[in-house]
């Protein structure tokens, strides 16, 4: 297991973070990233709920990966009667991966969701990304249930 610091992310972390977030969601650019990153963590926006970025961080500053997780009223197939800590987005570089980053991020993110009274802590994953299937597994997470998204243009 590689030596990292996970902590909660600085203002400082913005460009770095906004390249891990970058390679987890391309449909947007670094700069949209770097720009909605800023805005939260310079608390110019505030979110409907509690949102917070985890870093893992090596001993040189540089950071490896990222968990973003937020509190939801409610999701599917957890008890409706308490708030639920999500996983929004998880991370890790490709060269670092099964050295027990994320599974260090998702302890951190499981303890605060506990520390907002949540009893449960759920995600998602596309249904074609089996590695992200895979690494949820790995950590205790129970598939609750599979879905087939439609739209229609109007």
């Amino acid at each position: 297991m590689l030596n990292v610091l996970i902590r909660s992310a600085l203002l400082s972390d913005v460009e770095s973070l906004a390249g891990l977030c970058f390679a987890l969601w391309p449909e947007s650019s670094r700069e949209e990233h770097a720009s909605e990153l800023a805005a939260l963590l310079e608390k110019r926006v505030t979110p409907l709920m509690p949102l917070v970025h985890f870093v893992a961080e090596t001993g040189d500053g540089h950071l490896v990966g990222f968990l973003e997780a937020d509190l939801r009223s409610h999701a599917d197939c957890c008890d409706a009667s308490h708030a639920v800590g999500y996983v929004e987005g998880w991370y890790v570089e490709e060269s670092r991966r099964r050295q027990g980053i994320g599974r260090q991020l998702l302890a951190v993110a499981e303890e605060w969701a506990r520390e907002q009274g949540c009893v449960e802590m759920a995600s998602d994953a596309l249904i074609e990304n089996e590695l992200s299937q895979r690494a949820h597994a790995a950590t205790g997470y129970q598939v609750v249930a599979r879905s087939v998204l439609y739209r229609k243009p109007l």
